[in-house]
């Protein structure tokens, strides 16, 4: 089977270009394509390869056999330890058999938790729910909506923070216990962001378009269940085919979602799940997203101003994710103090998340590689978000 390396010299043979002259079209550097095409460089990042592939006029996944996605680190996973062990049902049983008014009220109860990004309190509570919801699931089966939901959150975490094979794990067991199609579906919309984030962008985008077709509504008869479940799932797939270089695709799956959105008429939280809040502004920071993979900071730019983002909260998938595209777009148009000053904000509403983000690692390190000394704040803001020298 052929390397990255392979593919990309072969088909940039076929084009007819040098390494320089796809490094120029690219807008990469020479000695990037020499060394990939001598598979000398293994951490290369997803957008990059888009790049290289949008020069060669071939999909993403055509260059790739399977992106190596980059794990959590060890402080993460040490961190996250104790949640593994329950996850995977190695802390044995609850010392008092778990209820469902209980194990119900106690998941509700750390919903501002999981909002707001406080992975340090929700470490020392999600093991003994985990327990619980096993238990009760074992003594009870028909609570098993309730252990399903608390394992789509722990996806979802797991996700975000890196911890894939849990992710996978989690998920796969949530949507076992799903017996409502509009659940499964919000637990395959986080399935397909884990895919994403692993680079299986084929995967993510048959998965998220299957679904979509499975669950589109009537849009004049259309619950905001309905529409935040058809809606995400075409974001999902707007998502990975902008990132295998496919934007007619993209922009026809986001239209669709955009539909849902108009529909839905303002932003709003099924059942109080935050990971199904849905609507217009939801949309459009997920237009200003694609922008950025298509390397458009201009358009990021232009498109961000019309985005209330003050009145959204802070939360890790809309608000400070599409301000860290804001800073990567000001970066990239060389206003360095805009995007830091960005950064600081992010820093600031949601530190737990942000040292999460490998995005933001790699905007600061733009910021300041060519700077010839650093101020005390960025050398600050380099440490907290464990910046490699």
């Amino acid at each position: 089977m052929a390397t990255i390396g392979e593919r990309i010299r072969s088909v940039r043979k076929r084009r007819g270009l040098t390494q320089q002259g796809l490094a120029d079209l690219a807008g990469v550097s020479a000695s990037l394509i020499r060394k990939l095409e001598q598979d000398a460089r293994r951490d290369v990042r997803l957008e990059t390869l888009r790049k290289i592939a949008v020069a060669l006029k071939v999909p993403t996944t055509s260059l790739i056999i399977r992106h190596d996605a980059e794990p959590a680190d060890e402080k993460t996973l040490d961190m996250w330890r104790p949640v593994r062990r329950a996850l995977y049902g190695l802390d044995g049983s609850p010392a008092a058999a778990p209820t469902r008014e209980g194990l119900g009220s106690a998941l509700e109860a750390s919903m501002p938790l999981w909002k707001q990004d406080r992975y340090s309190q929700i470490t020392a509570m999600l093991p003994v729910m985990l327990r619980d919801a096993d238990a009760l699931v074992e003594a009870d089966p028909s609570a098993r909506h309730i252990r399903g939901r608390l394992l789509h959150l722990v996806g979802w975490l797991m996700t975000q923070t890196r911890q894939f094979d849990e992710a996978e794990f989690a998920l796969s067991r949530a949507m076992d216990d799903m017996n409502d199609p509009l659940d499964a579906a919000a637990t395959v919309s986080t399935h397909c962001w884990l895919l994403l984030r692993q680079g299986q962008l084929n995967e993510a985008r048959q998965m998220a378009t299957q679904w979509a077709d499975d669950v589109e509504p009537r849009i004049s008869r259309a619950t905001p269940h309905q529409l935040s479940a058809w809606g995400w799932l075409l974001l999902r797939s707007s998502a990975a085919a902008i990132r295998d270089n496919r934007p007619g695709e993209a922009d026809d799956t986001i239209r669709l979602a955009r539909t849902a959105a108009v529909a839905m008429g303002r932003d709003l939280t099924p059942d109080e799940d935050f990971l199904r809040t849905f609507g217009p502004i939801t949309v459009a920071m997920k237009r200003v997203e694609n922008a950025m993979i298509e390397d458009r900071p201009d358009k990021v730019l232009q498109l961000s101003q019309t985005i209330p983002v003050t009145d959204l909260r802070p939360t890790s998938n809309n608000r400070n994710r599409h301000l860290l595209d804001v800073a990567e777009a000001h970066r990239r148009m060389h206003r360095h103090s805009e995007a830091f000053d960005i950064l600081q904000d992010v820093r600031r509403d949601a530190p737990e998340w942000m040292t999460n983000q490998r995005y933001a690692r790699d905007i600061l390190k733009g910021i300041i590689g060519r700077r010839r000394a650093l101020t005390s704040e960025m050398r600050d803001l380099a440490d907290f978000v464990r910046l490699d020298y």
